[in-house]
Protein backbone atom coordinates (compact mmCIF):
# COMPACT_ATOMS: atom_id res chain seq x y z
CA UNK A 1 0.00 0.00 0.00
CA UNK A 2 1.27 3.28 -1.20
CA UNK A 3 0.68 6.05 1.27
CA UNK A 4 1.07 9.86 0.92
CA UNK A 5 4.15 11.18 3.23
CA UNK A 6 1.93 13.94 4.63
CA UNK A 7 -0.34 11.76 5.71
CA UNK A 8 -0.08 9.42 9.07
CA UNK A 9 0.07 5.94 8.03
CA UNK A 10 -1.79 4.63 10.56
CA UNK A 11 -4.62 7.23 9.92
CA UNK A 12 -4.47 6.39 6.20
CA UNK A 13 -4.78 2.52 6.71
CA UNK A 14 -7.35 3.11 9.45
CA UNK A 15 -9.53 5.10 6.27
CA UNK A 16 -8.89 2.24 3.62
CA UNK A 17 -9.76 -0.45 5.99
CA UNK A 18 -13.05 1.29 6.26
CA UNK A 19 -14.03 1.30 2.69
CA UNK A 20 -11.92 -2.17 2.25
CA UNK A 21 -12.86 -3.90 4.95
CA UNK A 22 -15.70 -2.70 7.53
CA UNK A 23 -15.62 -5.04 9.68
CA UNK A 24 -12.20 -5.08 10.24
CA UNK A 25 -12.76 -1.77 12.44
CA UNK A 26 -15.90 -2.48 13.97
CA UNK A 27 -15.21 -6.18 15.49
CA UNK A 28 -14.12 -7.36 18.88
CA UNK A 29 -10.22 -6.30 18.52
CA UNK A 30 -11.05 -2.34 18.91
CA UNK A 31 -7.81 -1.86 17.57
CA UNK A 32 -5.82 -4.56 19.17
CA UNK A 33 -4.10 -7.05 18.46
CA UNK A 34 -3.09 -9.48 21.09
CA UNK A 35 -0.94 -12.34 20.36
CA UNK A 36 -0.44 -15.81 22.80
CA UNK A 37 3.37 -16.70 21.66
CA UNK A 38 6.14 -18.69 22.77
CA UNK A 39 8.99 -16.42 24.29
CA UNK A 40 11.61 -18.62 23.34
CA UNK A 41 10.93 -20.78 20.16
CA UNK A 42 12.69 -19.49 17.10
CA UNK A 43 12.32 -19.73 14.51
CA UNK A 44 8.87 -19.22 15.51
CA UNK A 45 8.53 -16.71 18.14
CA UNK A 46 10.91 -15.16 21.18
CA UNK A 47 10.63 -12.42 23.40
CA UNK A 48 12.93 -10.27 21.10
CA UNK A 49 10.25 -10.39 18.29
CA UNK A 50 12.92 -12.53 15.98
CA UNK A 51 10.82 -15.04 14.51
CA UNK A 52 8.82 -15.47 11.14
CA UNK A 53 5.33 -15.48 13.62
CA UNK A 54 6.43 -12.10 14.92
CA UNK A 55 7.22 -10.37 11.42
CA UNK A 56 3.59 -12.10 10.56
CA UNK A 57 1.95 -10.81 13.39
CA UNK A 58 3.58 -7.41 12.93
CA UNK A 59 2.27 -7.31 9.09
CA UNK A 60 -1.21 -8.77 10.05
CA UNK A 61 -1.50 -6.03 13.08
CA UNK A 62 -1.26 -3.22 10.18
CA UNK A 63 -4.45 -3.97 8.97
CA UNK A 64 -6.16 -4.17 12.52
CA UNK A 65 -4.56 -0.56 12.64
CA UNK A 66 -2.77 -1.92 16.00
CA UNK A 67 0.85 -3.00 16.95
CA UNK A 68 0.84 -6.47 17.96
CA UNK A 69 1.02 -7.05 21.67
CA UNK A 70 1.67 -10.45 23.52
CA UNK A 71 1.31 -12.58 26.52
CA UNK A 72 4.18 -14.98 26.60
CA UNK A 73 3.89 -18.56 27.33
CA UNK A 74 5.96 -21.63 26.69
CA UNK A 75 3.62 -23.59 23.37
CA UNK A 76 3.62 -27.10 25.75
CA UNK A 77 0.93 -28.48 27.00
CA UNK A 78 -1.58 -25.63 28.98
CA UNK A 79 -0.54 -23.43 26.69
CA UNK A 80 -4.04 -22.31 25.14
CA UNK A 81 -5.39 -22.83 28.51
CA UNK A 82 -3.14 -20.01 30.40
CA UNK A 83 -3.09 -17.29 27.15
CA UNK A 84 -6.53 -17.41 25.44
CA UNK A 85 -8.67 -19.44 27.56
CA UNK A 86 -7.47 -17.46 30.84
CA UNK A 87 -10.33 -15.75 32.62
CA UNK A 88 -7.86 -12.84 33.33
CA UNK A 89 -9.80 -10.30 31.07
CA UNK A 90 -11.76 -12.80 28.83
CA UNK A 91 -8.37 -14.29 27.81
CA UNK A 92 -4.96 -12.35 27.94
CA UNK A 93 -4.93 -12.57 24.42
CA UNK A 94 -6.65 -13.24 21.26
CA UNK A 95 -4.72 -14.90 18.06
CA UNK A 96 -2.34 -17.62 18.36
CA UNK A 97 -0.09 -16.76 14.90
CA UNK A 98 1.03 -20.99 14.15
CA UNK A 99 -1.28 -23.84 15.12
CA UNK A 100 -2.26 -27.42 13.20
CA UNK A 101 -5.44 -26.52 11.08
CA UNK A 102 -8.18 -27.85 12.66
CA UNK A 103 -6.71 -27.84 15.65
CA UNK A 104 -9.69 -28.63 18.20
CA UNK A 105 -8.59 -26.22 21.00
CA UNK A 106 -8.85 -22.80 18.61
CA UNK A 107 -11.12 -21.83 16.06
CA UNK A 108 -9.16 -21.80 12.89
CA UNK A 109 -8.66 -19.74 9.96
CA UNK A 110 -7.72 -21.54 6.29
CA UNK A 111 -4.33 -22.72 6.43
CA UNK A 112 -1.46 -20.19 5.13
CA UNK A 113 1.31 -22.71 4.81
CA UNK A 114 2.42 -26.36 4.62
CA UNK A 115 5.26 -27.93 5.46
CA UNK A 116 7.24 -31.45 6.33
CA UNK A 117 9.60 -33.34 8.69
CA UNK A 118 12.87 -33.24 6.72
CA UNK A 119 15.89 -35.31 7.38
CA UNK A 120 19.23 -33.23 7.44
CA UNK A 121 22.79 -34.57 7.37
CA UNK A 122 25.62 -32.75 6.27
CA UNK A 123 26.06 -32.49 1.93
CA UNK A 124 28.14 -35.01 0.58
CA UNK A 125 27.06 -37.79 2.67
CA UNK A 126 24.91 -40.80 0.56
CA UNK A 127 21.05 -39.48 0.38
CA UNK A 128 18.59 -40.63 3.26
CA UNK A 129 14.96 -40.51 1.23
CA UNK A 130 12.99 -42.62 3.19
CA UNK A 131 12.14 -44.07 6.64
CA UNK A 132 12.86 -47.38 5.23
CA UNK A 133 16.67 -46.70 4.74
CA UNK A 134 18.36 -49.55 5.83
CA UNK A 135 21.45 -47.57 7.23
CA UNK A 136 18.87 -45.83 9.40
CA UNK A 137 19.29 -48.87 11.99
CA UNK A 138 22.79 -48.15 12.13
CA UNK A 139 23.07 -44.08 12.18
CA UNK A 140 22.89 -42.02 15.19
CA UNK A 141 19.33 -40.34 14.30
CA UNK A 142 18.78 -36.81 16.44
CA UNK A 143 15.25 -36.41 17.18
CA UNK A 144 12.60 -33.89 19.02
CA UNK A 145 10.74 -34.98 21.77
CA UNK A 146 7.50 -32.79 21.98
CA UNK A 147 5.52 -31.31 25.06
CA UNK A 148 5.76 -32.16 28.93
CA UNK A 149 4.93 -35.39 28.33
CA UNK A 150 7.28 -36.49 25.99
CA UNK A 151 5.47 -36.89 23.12
CA UNK A 152 7.01 -38.03 19.91
CA UNK A 153 6.33 -36.76 16.51
CA UNK A 154 4.69 -38.60 13.40
CA UNK A 155 8.28 -40.12 12.23
CA UNK A 156 9.96 -40.96 14.91
CA UNK A 157 6.56 -43.40 15.72
CA UNK A 158 7.50 -44.68 12.36
CA UNK A 159 10.94 -45.16 13.35
CA UNK A 160 9.64 -47.10 16.26
CA UNK A 161 7.38 -49.00 14.36
CA UNK A 162 10.77 -50.09 11.45
CA UNK A 163 12.80 -51.04 14.89
CA UNK A 164 14.86 -48.31 15.18
CA UNK A 165 14.96 -47.12 18.63
CA UNK A 166 18.38 -48.30 20.57
CA UNK A 167 20.29 -45.63 17.94
CA UNK A 168 17.65 -42.86 18.31
CA UNK A 169 19.24 -39.58 20.12
CA UNK A 170 15.85 -37.12 22.14
CA UNK A 171 16.46 -33.71 22.03
CA UNK A 172 13.93 -31.81 24.53
CA UNK A 173 12.16 -28.82 23.66
CA UNK A 174 12.45 -27.01 26.71
CA UNK A 175 15.05 -24.62 25.45
CA UNK A 176 17.56 -22.56 27.90
CA UNK A 177 20.63 -21.10 27.41
CA UNK A 178 22.15 -24.75 28.10
CA UNK A 179 19.35 -25.99 25.34
CA UNK A 180 18.59 -23.80 22.89
CA UNK A 181 16.61 -24.18 19.72
CA UNK A 182 19.27 -24.81 17.52
CA UNK A 183 20.70 -27.63 19.84
CA UNK A 184 19.39 -30.94 16.83
CA UNK A 185 20.69 -29.11 14.13
CA UNK A 186 24.21 -28.01 15.92
CA UNK A 187 24.94 -31.48 16.54
CA UNK A 188 24.31 -32.68 12.83
CA UNK A 189 26.58 -30.00 12.07
CA UNK A 190 29.10 -30.88 14.77
CA UNK A 191 29.11 -34.36 13.75
CA UNK A 192 26.76 -35.90 17.35
CA UNK A 193 24.65 -37.14 15.36
CA UNK A 194 24.86 -38.80 11.87
CA UNK A 195 21.19 -37.37 10.93
CA UNK A 196 18.14 -35.78 12.24
CA UNK A 197 14.68 -35.71 11.49
CA UNK A 198 13.06 -32.20 12.29
CA UNK A 199 9.92 -30.38 11.35
CA UNK A 200 10.96 -28.26 8.38
CA UNK A 201 10.87 -24.81 9.40
CA UNK A 202 13.30 -25.22 12.58
CA UNK A 203 15.65 -27.60 10.16
CA UNK A 204 15.44 -24.95 7.22
CA UNK A 205 16.15 -21.76 9.72
CA UNK A 206 18.99 -23.44 11.82
CA UNK A 207 20.85 -24.91 8.40
CA UNK A 208 21.25 -22.08 6.92
CA UNK A 209 23.19 -20.42 9.81
CA UNK A 210 25.70 -23.56 9.79
CA UNK A 211 29.41 -23.29 8.50
CA UNK A 212 28.82 -26.96 7.43
CA UNK A 213 26.76 -27.31 4.40
CA UNK A 214 23.72 -29.28 5.06
CA UNK A 215 21.01 -31.20 2.92
CA UNK A 216 17.42 -31.56 4.03
CA UNK A 217 15.40 -33.64 2.52
CA UNK A 218 11.35 -34.10 2.98
CA UNK A 219 10.34 -37.52 4.66
CA UNK A 220 7.86 -38.88 2.35
CA UNK A 221 4.87 -41.21 4.09
CA UNK A 222 4.67 -44.65 3.03
CA UNK A 223 1.49 -46.65 2.63
CA UNK A 224 0.09 -47.01 6.22
CA UNK A 225 2.01 -44.42 7.91
CA UNK A 226 1.12 -40.95 9.75
CA UNK A 227 1.31 -38.03 7.82
CA UNK A 228 4.66 -36.63 7.71
CA UNK A 229 3.30 -33.30 5.92
CA UNK A 230 0.92 -31.01 8.45
CA UNK A 231 -0.93 -27.38 7.12
CA UNK A 232 -0.57 -24.55 9.67
CA UNK A 233 -3.35 -21.85 10.43
CA UNK A 234 -3.92 -19.06 12.80
CA UNK A 235 -5.97 -19.81 15.40
CA UNK A 236 -8.96 -17.53 17.46
CA UNK A 237 -10.81 -18.24 20.98
CA UNK A 238 -13.59 -21.01 20.28
CA UNK A 239 -16.90 -19.23 19.38
CA UNK A 240 -15.17 -16.09 17.99
CA UNK A 241 -15.96 -16.59 14.64
CA UNK A 242 -15.85 -12.36 13.97
CA UNK A 243 -12.34 -12.48 14.66
CA UNK A 244 -11.63 -15.65 12.61
CA UNK A 245 -13.53 -13.64 9.79
CA UNK A 246 -11.61 -10.89 10.26
CA UNK A 247 -8.31 -12.70 10.49
CA UNK A 248 -9.28 -14.49 6.95
CA UNK A 249 -9.86 -11.57 5.14
CA UNK A 250 -6.40 -10.21 5.94
CA UNK A 251 -4.46 -13.84 5.51
CA UNK A 252 -5.97 -13.32 1.62
CA UNK A 253 -4.77 -9.91 1.45
CA UNK A 254 -1.47 -10.84 2.48
CA UNK A 255 -0.94 -13.93 1.57
CA UNK A 256 2.18 -13.23 -0.89
CA UNK A 257 3.75 -11.17 1.76
CA UNK A 258 3.44 -13.88 4.31
CA UNK A 259 5.15 -16.30 2.03
CA UNK A 260 7.92 -14.20 0.88
CA UNK A 261 8.34 -14.11 5.59
CA UNK A 262 8.49 -17.70 5.18
CA UNK A 263 11.16 -18.11 2.93
CA UNK A 264 13.36 -15.26 4.11
CA UNK A 265 13.32 -18.21 6.75
CA UNK A 266 13.92 -20.93 5.02
CA UNK A 267 10.82 -22.23 5.92
CA UNK A 268 10.58 -25.68 3.33
CA UNK A 269 7.18 -25.14 2.14
CA UNK A 270 5.31 -27.81 0.36
CA UNK A 271 2.98 -27.58 -2.44
CA UNK A 272 -0.75 -27.81 -1.85
CA UNK A 273 -3.57 -25.43 -0.84
CA UNK A 274 -1.12 -23.60 1.44
CA UNK A 275 1.87 -23.02 -0.73
CA UNK A 276 4.22 -24.15 -3.08
CA UNK A 277 7.54 -26.41 -2.44
CA UNK A 278 11.03 -24.37 -2.79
Amino acid sequence: MSLGASVPRCVCLFVTLCLVCPALVSGQTKGKFRVCSDPDNLPFSNQKQEGFENRIADLIAKDFAATPTYIWWGQRRGFIRNTMNATLEEGRCDVVIGVPAKYDLVLTTKPYYRSTYVFVYPKGKPAIKTLDDPRLKKLKIGVHLLGDDYTNPPPVHELSKRGVVENVVGFSTFYSADNPPSAIIDAVAAGRVDVAIVWGPVAGYFARKQRVPLELVPIPSGKGDLPFEFEISMGVKLKNDALRVQLQRVLDMRQAEITRILRDYGVPLVEGKAGSRR
